[in-house]
Order: C-alpha cells, then structure tokens, then sequence
C-alpha cells in the first residue's frame, strides 16, 4: 500500500511524493516502510513505488540502495515539510541562515559522509564565531534527523557531539546596539531640525519627515518591535488612557505583507506611553489625516504608512533609520537598537526588572536578564549607591 501526493516545491513547481509500505521483515518482523520525493508526475512515482516493492519481495531491497545524497537536496526535502509548520516570516529567516551559515559549509557534502568528527569539528568552529552557533546547531540537527527518518543515513552525528562553551557573555554585550539618553535625544533633534528645513512645495519629503519624527519616537518610547509597530492601527493607540495593545505583527513576505499574530503568547501586550509622545500621536493622526484628504487617498487605519496609505517596509525603515543617523553624526543602531534604547532607558530610570520584561513581551525574566545582562548591572550599581545613600551609616 502506499499514498500518493502532490505538493508545492520551494521553487512554487507541482511534483509528487510517495509514502509506502513494501513488507515486513521476516527475521526482525520489522514493517519496512519507505518515502520518496521529487517525482514529476504520479506515473513516475507509482512506477518507482512498483520497482521498490518488486525489489523487497525479490530480496533485493536496501534501504540505502541508490540514495547517496547531498547535504543541499535533503535540506531541500526536510524544508518543504518545514515551511508548513511555522509562520512564513519565520521559515523565511530559517532559509536565510541555513543558506548563509550551513550550506556553504554542508552543501555539497554527502550526507552519507558527514561523520562525528566533521560534526564536532564544525560545530567547535561555530562556537568561536558566533553567539547563535545553538541556532545553527538547532537547525543542522533537524535537517539530518529527516534524512533518519526517511532511512538515508542510519545515524545523526550531531546528536553525538559535546556542546562546546558558548562565547564569553561580556563579548556578546558590546555587540548591543543601544542609544543613550543624550544620543537619542540628539537622534531626535535632529529628525526635528531636518523636519523645519523642508520647503511646502515638497509634500512628499515633509510627509516623511513627519513619518520619522514620529515612527522613531515611538520605537524608542515603547519597546515595540519593528513589525509590531508597522501592523499598529489606530484602534490599537488609547489617546485618552495613553497605551499601546500589541495584538499582531506584519510581516514581509515573497508574496507581500502578511499580517499574523504575535511572536509569542507573552507579545500579546498593553504598554503604557509618556504624555509627550501620546501628544505627538495625536499631532501625527491630524497630520496624515489631513494629508491622506489631499492626496485623495482611501482612509487607512494604519498609524506607520508609506505616502500612499500602504505598509512600510522593515527593510525601508531600516535605510530611513541609517541615514539619520549618519546625519546627526550618531552611529547606527538599525530597527532593533531602538528597542534596546527603550531598555537601556527603563533600567536608568530604575524600572525593574519585571516590569521591562512585560512591557518588552519577553518570555520569561531570565529571557530579558541574558539579553540586558550589563544594563542590570549598571542599575544594580545604582541601586546599591542609593541605598548607601538613604541609610547614611
């Protein structure tokens, strides 16, 4: 017996797969059972079906007979079932690191070949370069136990490594981006300066202008990440009880903008907002408005848009973000480093610690504390002067 199936490559092509069962093994009593892939059309898998089941029953079937194969097509083969299991803006940046960090390496290996020594060697050389080697070793684990699973390789050898030591912590913590108190406020004057520099007779230019201002203010005053604040509408902004829900996040697809629910259960939040950055939501709504009037736009409910009332792009965000910073003679923190300065701020301000990770949306406390490790230091630091101070003995 055995299914047959049509499914979606990763390159949008049709094929056909097969999953069947040839017989038993009459010593083991073992169900001998088999997969394949790749097949043009359904005659071309029922006829490789037939051959196999012809093999058993003549003695001549072995599971690895004639399936030498690469690192690169069985990837190819675990990553079709994979796409299907999580959202699309998370097998996108799976494909983008295994691509970029794991095929160079794999790509072209057989997997037949890659051995315990190879694995660990690999692994020890990740472990040296970079800080998510975990991740790559997540991901390489789950490509080789597929090729386990549809009896390619008996073994995955990098279920038999030893884990070598992470890199030292403190190294990882000067690579956060972060703008202080006085950095962001110079990033946002600048933005304001900039702002008054543009003629009237150039709408477009002030319309983006007014975008920045506020786009990055409210980055960096409420710890939203980039995609929770591009999917924000307006019925998610409390003007009158100055709070922000967070209750989905877009993302940039090969198809599009996809709109999908939080990254986390803990994501799904309602982080409370200064009075001076409500005021200016509330100057930027009558703004837009009034310019989305002029144009003749159709009324959108999105507080971030691009001129023409549409999604913006993380990856435009990010050049926007670039650019003022060379201006105002700052370095660049990118998309990200404005959720680290909201948690640099709340820390100086003496917020604690469980407090920054609701409003963050982390997981759990320990989640923020390996992230913010140095930042909790320097607050604990200051704590421990004020105490000092406060008992005078």
């Amino acid at each position: 017996m055995a299914t047959f199936t049509q499914y979606e490559k990763k390159n949008g092509k049709k094929a056909w797969m097969f999953k069947g069962y040839l017989g038993t093994n009459y010593i083991t009593g073992e169900e001998i059972r088999t997969t394949r892939r790749g097949f043009s059309t359904r005659r071309a898998a029922q006829q490789k079906f037939n051959e196999l089941k012809n093999d058993f029953n003549n003695g001549d079937y072995s599971p690895n007979k004639n399936k030498d194969m690469k690192f690169s097509e069985l990837y190819d083969l675990w990553f079709d079932v994979y796409k299907t299991t999580v959202k699309e803006n998370t097998w996108i940046q799976t494909d983008r690191r295994i691509k970029k960090y794991i095929l160079p390496k794999f790509g072209n290996m057989y997997i037949q070949r890659i051995d315990l020594k190879t694995a660990q060697k690999t692994v020890n050389s990740w472990a040296k370069q970079f800080g998510m080697y975990t991740k790559l070793l997540s991901y390489v684990k789950r490509v080789m136990d597929h090729g386990v699973m549809l009896e390619l390789i008996t073994d995955n050898p990098f279920r038999k490594i030893m884990i070598p030591t992470a890199l030292d912590v403190s190294n990882q913590d000067k690579k956060l981006k972060f703008y202080t108190r006085e950095q962001l406020g110079a990033f946002l004057t600048y933005l304001e300066n900039r702002h008054n520099e543009i003629p009237d007779s150039q709408p477009v230019r002030q319309y983006y202008s007014e975008l920045d201002m506020i786009l990055f203010r409210v980055l960096a005053f409420s710890g939203l990440r980039i995609g929770e604040l591009l999917a924000l509408t307006w019925k998610d902004v409390d003007l009158v009880n100055n709070t922000i829900t967070v209750n989905k996040t877009v993302s940039d697809t090969k198809k599009g903008f996809t709109i999908t629910t939080p990254k986390t259960k803990n994501s799904y939040r309602t982080v409370d907002i200064d009075n001076v950055t409500i005021q200016k939501l509330k100057s930027w709504k009558l703004y837009q408005k009034k310019f989305f009037f002029k144009t003749n736009v159709q009324k959108n409910n999105l507080v971030i848009t691009n001129y023409e009332g549409g999604y913006m792009r993380r990856n435009n965000v990010y050049n926007r973000s670039k650019r003022a910073a060379d201006g105002a003679g700052l370095s660049r923190m990118g998309n990200h480093g404005f959720r680290h300065t909201y948690a640099s701020l709340m820390f100086s301000a003496g917020i604690n610690i469980k407090d920054v990770q609701e409003r963050l949306g982390h997981a759990s406390i320990s989640m923020t504390l390996d992230i913010y490790t140095h930042m909790t230091k320097e607050n604990h630091k200051i704590t421990t002067e004020l105490f000092e101070k406060y008992v005078g003995f």
